[in-house]
């Protein structure tokens, strides 16, 4: 998530909760903010974060292990297969071979990894700031 904090990067956990008087489970958010110095993850990405053990500041109480998964490049974590919209990558290319490729899709392979739209686009690594007042000039990187 966006972070306005340096060194360090706000995680979302979430959990499901089971509310026993309709036996039915709901999301539960736990935020915590992990130091991060380098900023490895970006807004988006599945990351592991393990506990410290004593604090560095009164929030930082976390630091981050390593990016498990990036925004946009799923994996099943069961197989380790790409999968694209709940078919699996190579189950496409084999439908592809079969039924011959359109001329319109879209090819992974020939894809450029994430960040290279970075600036123009994607202003994921760009630090955040808070709006306080709206004066019309354009924030691209306030919270």
């Amino acid at each position: 998530m966006p972070c306005i904090k340096q060194n360090a990067s706000k995680i979302r956990v979430r959990r499901m909760e089971l509310d026993t008087n309709l036996n039915m489970y709901f999301k539960k958010d736990t935020f915590f903010f992990a130091h991060d110095p380098q900023k490895v993850c970006k807004t988006g990405d599945i990351v592991l974060i393990r506990e410290l053990p004593e604090r560095l500041t009164r929030l930082i109480t976390h630091k981050v292990e390593k990016v498990v998964y990036p925004l946009g490049d799923i994996t099943d974590p069961i197989s380790g297969k790409k999968v694209v919209a709940g078919k699996y990558r190579e189950d496409i290319e084999m439908a592809n071979q079969l039924f011959g490729k359109s001329e319109k899709a879209f090819d992974y392979d020939k894809a450029p990894p994430r960040g290279r739209l970075e600036g123009t686009k994607d202003f994921t690594h760009g630090e955040t700031y808070i709006k306080y007042h709206e004066d019309g000039k354009d924030q691209p990187f306030a919270v």
